[in-house]
């Protein structure tokens, strides 16, 4: 690579982009890798502090820093994953909706290389309309081919690195208990929240039935809906310590496998994940109505992607479990349950 002063580079081609910052205000290219030096350039590329330009001669086993992102995605991508246009040598992974899947060691092994940057979203996040999810490049303009062909080794141990697991759409069963509720005394507030939450998940729920705290009533409900065809029943209300909260005594008694009964995670403690037939029976506490980020937002989603959620998948829930209660939530990107 040499540099050319700019008053002698007209006709000469940029072989990479030049950046113009305005402090507060912006950051982007002056010029694009490609533009053809014009005399009129030449104020321009002076004021953003640019008095050469550098005209690369690439020796063998040696890339540009375009190429080598472009090798590094397409060795790194998964399913639901496209690509963007690159941009001062970095290439975004744009994702459609569903779950991110992150290969963490893959990650590392990846970053691990000198010289080499892939960075992503939190793995587990769930991604509800398409965004970018993680993006690559590397530090110098010109990079040795042996380090990219490192990442292509690597990457080929996997499926992928980065990808999406689609939400498979289901058909669910609402519970709600409390006879408050049944008799009439209250207006049910459970089910609108749980509707809308599902169907930005691209799942129906199929029905609502309403149950007093009699639990054998609340097992008969969930025992319908199965018998209908429901791939998941979430019963809401009745999961507190108070003894007319019965709801985890009416799921244990449908002969459901239970997984958990509690969670470490503020808000969603009361929280049951259980099983009958390969059917998730989720007892969700009154918190899913109320905030915007819960348990619900940890688990339903990765339910929905294909994920069996153990025993110990909860536990791991402890470390992030602690919602902030910012004045403004902007779940799923912040640290809550990562």
């Amino acid at each position: 690579m040499k540099t050319v002063p700019v008053q002698e580079a007209v006709g000469m081609v940029l072989c990479h982009d030049m950046t113009r910052i305005v402090p507060g205000e912006s950051k982007g290219p002056a010029f694009r890798k490609g533009h053809i030096i014009a005399l009129e350039d030449i104020p321009t590329l002076l004021e953003i502090g640019k008095e050469h330009v550098y005209v690369l001669n690439l020796e063998k086993g040696r890339i540009h820093e375009n190429e080598a992102a472009e090798r590094i995605v397409r060795a790194a991508a998964g399913p639901g994953i496209s690509l963007s246009s690159v941009s001062e040598g970095r290439i975004n992974f744009e994702a459609e909706p569903g779950l991110l899947h992150i290969n963490i060691e893959a990650l590392r092994r990846i970053n691990s290389i000198e010289e080499v940057v892939l960075a992503t979203m939190h793995d587990g996040q769930q991604v509800t309309s398409p965004r970018a999810v993680a993006g690559t490049r590397v530090v110098p303009l010109v990079i040795d081919e042996k380090k990219i062909e490192q990442v292509e080794a690597i990457c080929a141990e996997y499926p992928y690195v980065v990808g999406i697991k689609p939400f498979v759409h289901h058909n669910v069963g609402l519970v709600t208990t409390g006879s408050e509720v049944f008799h009439g005394r209250i207006k049910d507030k459970f089910g609108p929240v749980i509707r809308n939450k599902f169907s930005n998940l691209g799942s129906t729920v199929m029905g609502q039935r309403l149950s007093s705290d009699d639990p054998s009533m609340t097992r008969d409900a969930i025992m319908a809906f199965i018998a209908e065809g429901a791939e998941m029943v979430v019963v809401t209300g009745g999961m507190s310590v108070d003894p007319d909260d019965q709801t985890p005594t009416a799921i244990r008694a449908t002969g459901a496998e239970i997984v958990t009964y509690g969670s470490p995670t503020f808000p969603g403690v009361m929280f049951m994940v259980a099983e009958l037939d390969g059917v998730p029976i989720l007892g969700l506490p009154g918190c899913v109505m109320y905030y915007r980020a819960s348990i619900f937002d940890l688990i339903v989603p990765r339910l929905l992607a294909g994920e069996q959620i153990t025993r110990d998948d909860i536990v791991d829930l402890g470390h992030g479990g602690f919602c902030a209660t910012c004045d403004v939530c902007r779940y799923p990107v912040c640290p809550f349950g990562k």
